[in-house]
């Protein structure tokens, strides 16, 4: 600290006075945003703009983009010398921000990117140019908030797409029960240095669609009941020319989804099921089908949680949410698919009409489910829904997102999103987009050994919950069975789309729901509405 502190001493002389305000690079990781050795700077108003800075190698000092270089000449020379005094060495996310260079921009950001030309990395499954931009970008953008610029303009970084997606995630709150004054301002982002509109269009509207399922998840149950999560998908989809039917009680009891009403009737919040409707292409084309639970609030019924971060359970509408946001997204984007959405929402609380564990119910393919832990209720909200669907629909392709099992979040916590699908090609372009928004997936096995494990009971044909460990396995072997022909793909999202704990992702908050993974899966589906031609 000491020799930080010298360090500030030495750079900040007379002359650097009125145009530097120094960083603390070594907090970054930690908060997601740059330190400020003076609150000068503080004052509400005023434009600023990020700048990327590619990391010194092979002799060579560090380098502004093309953008940057552009705008060094525009301040004859300034932005460079102020580099070269303060010793910014283009390390991926580090940077200072400099005030009163320009007239136009009153602070201006240069981070790090890290090294120049860098691409997709196989072992990390990863392409590591995008998403160094999209750091930058995150990290950069939430600096100039915290110095409450109004309008930030963003460096394309040779990545237009990506630096909208990190700018846009990283300056979002979830902050609606703040008082006022409290909340923070969200600047408005701009695109700088590139004629490129379309691609940091499209990655406006990925992040608005994450920031979206970010808003649904971290919502408080009380302010996120079933009746008002569908309200908030008529307000979300119907202005986008996407159809929403909202079924009641008396409508899912008539269609026979008594494995939904199980978890439902504990709660006194009244259950509703959404069909939504997205129609990019011929009516007449089968759709994708997409089912994800919407659980607004998880205690665990009967097999009650511990009290200790049961709140984070506000967040098991995970799979609805994305789903709702993934729609509204690919609507936004004009994909020439046609989307099918599916989604129960309920309650599962502990009541006298609560399901008992080992209660049994029959599902419409004529199977019995027997459930003998009431906390783990995704596979059985969904398990009528999704049979319901497939029967109604005759969909091409089935995938279901929910947060199920524990087991994922033991497996890989928040590095990746857990997969299983009977569909090879399905899982590679499901790894495709993941690797192409930084928000990955991981396959793991769809055996028969993890089928046995829920269907050997003599008494009724399948467990809610198996016997073993493989907690999260045992989830998707029961899907498995409710999908008799189609290709199917089953996204477990308990170690990434709930409270961020396991590994900060810098234009991400901590200790928030993260939306994932949204933009993955409208990549996803971009990917199967525009398939790339065999060469």
């Amino acid at each position: 600290m000491h020799s930080l502190r010298g360090q500030l001493r030495m750079l900040y002389t007379p002359s650097l006075a009125r145009t530097l305000r120094l960083i603390d690079p070594l907090r970054w990781n930690r908060t997601g945003l740059l330190r400020y050795a003076s609150c000068e700077a503080n004052k509400q108003g005023g434009k600023g703009i990020i700048l990327g800075l590619y990391e010194k190698e092979s002799g060579k000092g560090p380098r502004l983009t093309p953008a940057g270089e552009k705008f060094d000449d525009r301040v004859q020379g300034k932005l460079s010398e102020l580099i070269c005094e303060t010793k910014i060495t283009g390390r991926l996310g580090r940077g200072k921000v400099f005030n009163n260079v320009d007239v136009d921009f009153r602070s201006i950001c240069v981070v790090g990117l890290g090294l120049e030309g860098i691409a997709f990395n196989e072992l990390e499954m990863l392409d590591e140019g995008m998403e160094n931009v999209r750091v930058a970008a995150g990290i950069g953008a939430r600096s100039l908030q915290a110095l409450k610029c109004i309008e930030v303009h963003v460096d394309n970084m040779d990545y237009p797409e990506q630096a909208a997606e990190g700018a846009a995630l990283a300056v979002w709150r979830y902050d609606e029960n703040l008082a006022k004054k409290y909340r923070q301002f969200v600047p408005k982002l701009e695109l700088h240095g590139s004629p490129d509109m379309d691609s940091w269009t499209r990655g406006l509207f990925k992040a608005e669609a994450q920031n979206l399922a970010r808003r649904l998840s971290d919502a408080p149950a009380n302010c996120m009941t079933p009746t008002i999560f569908a309200q908030a998908a008529v307000d979300a989809l119907c202005p986008c020319g996407i159809t929403v039917e909202v079924r009641t009680m008396e409508w899912i009891e008539q269609q026979r989804l008594n494995s939904f009403l199980m978890i439902a009737k504990g709660s006194c919040e009244p259950p509703v099921l959404l069909e939504i409707a997205y129609c990019g292409t011929a009516p007449e084309d089968k759709p994708i089908l997409l089912v994800g639970p919407g659980i607004t609030f998880n205690s665990g019924g009967i097999n009650l949680r511990e009290s200790d971060g049961m709140d984070e359970f506000r967040g098991d509408l995970t799979g609805a949410a994305v789903i709702l946001a993934a729609m509204r997204a690919a609507a936004a984007l004009s994909l020439p698919i046609n989307i099918t959405a599916i989604l129960p929402l309920c309650e599962n609380l502990p009541s006298g009409m609560s399901c008992k564990p080992g209660d049994v119910v029959t599902l419409l393919n004529a199977k019995s489910m027997a459930v003998r832990n009431v906390s783990r209720t995704g596979v059985v909200v969904i398990a009528d829904p999704m049979l319901y669907g497939q029967m109604t629909y005759k969909p091409r392709l089935v995938v279901d997102v929910g947060s199920m099992c524990i087991g994922i979040r033991k497996a890989v916590g928040g590095g990746a999103t857990g997969i299983w699908s009977n569909s090879h090609y399905i899982w590679k372009q499901f790894q495709r987009a993941g690797s192409l928004t930084g928000d990955r997936l991981w396959r793991f096995p769809l055996w028969r050994f993890y089928k046995d494990r829920v269907a050997e009971n003599l008494s009724y044909d399948l467990a809610n919950d198996g016997s073993g460990e493989a907690s999260s396995c045992l989830a998707a072997a029961v899907l498995h069975e409710l999908v008799p022909c189609s290709d199917w793909a089953h996204l477990d999202t308990y170690g990434t789309g709930l409270l961020t704990k396991f590994g900060l992702i810098p234009y991400l908050a901590a200790g928030r729901m993260t939306g994932r993974p949204t933009r993955t899966l409208v990549q996803f589906l971009y990917q199967m509405a525009c398939p790339e031609q065999p060469k």
